[in-house]
């Protein structure tokens, strides 16, 4: 095919792809994180009317991650067997039941089973999403796509963190339910229709879409087979077996446990450390509480783009890291200031979410196959531990020493570790690490 021609036809196809599938899987993306991290939100008043401790709210927003943990690498490789379609509209569907029913929460052990059971209902859900874009982008787009699909975490808390504070100002004691009731019941409603539709509009791969034209689809499925064929050929990581033996994977292991305890040290508490700051204002501090948020969504984007564009990870990434880590250490110095600790969390989160969006496109560059699949929940899995320890350590530490102070410094530390790391082991390019 002629070189103009297959430039043509390539832009119709990735045209295709994002408008088909990149906004309905960041929709699914906005309501997981949504119903993962609307706890923060509750613990405002829920703490204060069912009389939980800080020890017991972080206790039981990281219990959530144990769950994802034990059942996330079964999820995905049954996920690759079944298909995308029937397992994801499954995870949603019982996630959305499991948070709802968060409006019956009145004890400490309850509040610990039911997370514990989110997290198992979700388990799966964000390294399948992963994992499923590799069925359709090619190495060379997919650090677009990812960070595309991943923008859908900063637009989650630019829509969820309005949201949760219009819900607990202005439906707080209607029914009978308090606020964070009715919050847990609103924002869980999404992942049960949602979780239906999935069924209806993902196919589990281009051979199943119709929406693509066959000289479309035939151009797609060649790039993907030469593409795989080329990874088989130099070397790649097929069986998931010969992955756990593999020195890079539990390298990037500890890399992405290292961000994910700063993103989730920022996620569970962010809304306190404004809350603290604007005097108790539930409504303001929906609002201010969007801002890191929507920083974040734009900088993703942007940084996802340039990766692609440059034909490079390892910068992206520790740069990413250690501009969240300077953006925790200015929220932690000026933490009496609204101004300037808005702009550190803002920062923070900007960094910390582009190093996330980026760092899939390093083990898809060389595992495939069952190997992509369990090494993908194998990272996530052992990477959302620290979703249950940061969250715990952060209460310690504000518990211990009265504010979130030492708990930033905490935070910015792990970020560069993942920083130093990827240096020291992964600075090279897409091409060489294919």
């Amino acid at each position: 095919m002629p070189t103009d021609q297959n430039s043509t036809l390539a832009l119709q196809v990735y045209r295709k792809l994002n408008y088909r599938l990149l906004p309905f899987l960041a929709c699914l993306y906005i309501i997981a994180y949504i119903d993962r991290v609307n706890i923060g939100f509750a613990k405002l008043t829920m703490s204060t009317q069912l009389g939980f401790s800080d020890s017991i709210y972080g206790l039981g927003a990281g219990i959530f991650f144990i769950g994802y943990f034990l059942f996330e690498i079964p999820s995905n490789l049954i996920l690759q067997r079944v298909g995308a379609k029937i397992w994801i509209a499954r995870i949603m569907i019982v996630w959305g039941l499991l948070a709802g029913a968060m409006v019956f929460v009145s004890t400490p052990l309850q509040f610990y089973c039911l997370r514990f059971l989110l997290g198992v209902g979700e388990a799966g859900f964000f390294p399948g999403i992963i994992l499923y874009l590799t069925y359709w982008y090619p190495a060379s787009h997919r650090a677009t796509a990812t960070a595309t699909f991943m923008a859908s975490l900063a637009l989650a808390g630019v829509i969820g963190s309005p949201l949760s504070g219009f819900i607990m100002t202005y439906l707080d004691g209607i029914s009978s339910l308090t606020g964070w009731q009715w919050l847990f019941l609103i924002e869980a409603l999404p992942a049960i229709i949602l979780g239906i539709i999935v069924a209806l509009w993902l196919e589990n791969g281009p051979e199943q879409a119709r929406w693509l034209t066959s000289n479309e689809r035939d151009w797609l499925l060649c790039q993907l087979n030469a593409e795989s064929l080329a990874k088989q050929q130099s070397g790649h990581i097929i069986s998931f077996k010969k992955a756990l033996w593999n020195s890079k994977l539990w390298l990037l292991t500890l890399v992405y446990f290292s961000i994910v305890m700063s993103f989730y040290g920022i996620s569970f508490w962010l809304p306190q450390i404004i809350n603290n700051l604007v005097r108790q204002n539930l409504m303001l501090t929906g609002l201010l509480s969007a801002i890191p948020y929507a920083t974040a969504a734009i900088g993703m984007i942007v940084i996802g783009h340039s990766s692609d564009r440059n034909n490079e990870r390892s910068w992206h990434i520790a740069l990413s890291a250690l501009a969240g880590s300077l953006g925790l250490l200015i929220s932690a110095i000026y933490n009496d200031t609204l101004t300037l600790a808005l702009f550190g969390l803002s920062l923070a989160s900007l960094g910390i979410l582009s190093a996330l969006s980026v760092f899939w496109s390093l083990p898809t560059a060389f595992l495939s196959g069952s190997a992509a699949a369990g090494g993908l929940a194998l990272i996530n899995a052992f990477g959302n531990l620290a979703g249950y320890l940061s969250p715990v350590l952060v209460a310690w530490i504000k518990t211990q020493t009265g504010n979130f102070t030492y708990a930033l410094y905490m935070l910015a530390t792990w970020l560069i570790i993942a920083a130093i790391i990827i240096l020291l082991k992964f600075r090279t390019s897409v091409s060489r690490l294919e």
